[in-house]
């Protein structure tokens, strides 16, 4: 998925991810491209239930509900390592836009009560 032109995820969040997470970047890459194919089919959803935070031409970003990696996990039977390597990799992305945007302050907070999700266009 680093390499992916259709990958949401920056290819230094993404190694960046897989360290933290412990997860082969082969492994990280399937997992993130099954759970797009998933968000993919549902970002209507996401833009009409929840609050998009960044939005550029490759990708929207969502703050959900704490519990909703957990659902997207049971929905493709995940298991809980492979879980929080997405949603680490999901949160990691928001940060890195933070970053890029002097946003890092509103977005740290965010994610203390909240989730990120990327999907990409």
């Amino acid at each position: 998925m680093s390499g992916a032109s259709n990958s949401p995820i920056d290819g230094q969040v993404f190694m960046l991810a897989s360290a933290k997470a412990s997860v082969d970047p082969g492994t990280l890459s399937d997992l993130l491209s099954r759970v797009q194919a998933h968000l993919a089919d549902r970002l209507d959803t996401y833009r009409r239930e929840f609050e998009c935070v960044a939005e550029s031409d490759e990708r929207e970003v969502f703050l959900v509900p704490t519990g909703h990696w957990a659902t997207v996990g049971d929905r493709l039977d995940l298991n809980e390592r492979a879980r929080k390597a997405v949603a680490r990799t999901h949160a990691e992305q928001l940060r890195r836009i933070g970053s890029e945007t002097g946003r890092d302050d509103e977005f740290e907070t965010a994610l203390e009560i909240r989730e990120a999700v990327v999907i990409g266009r």
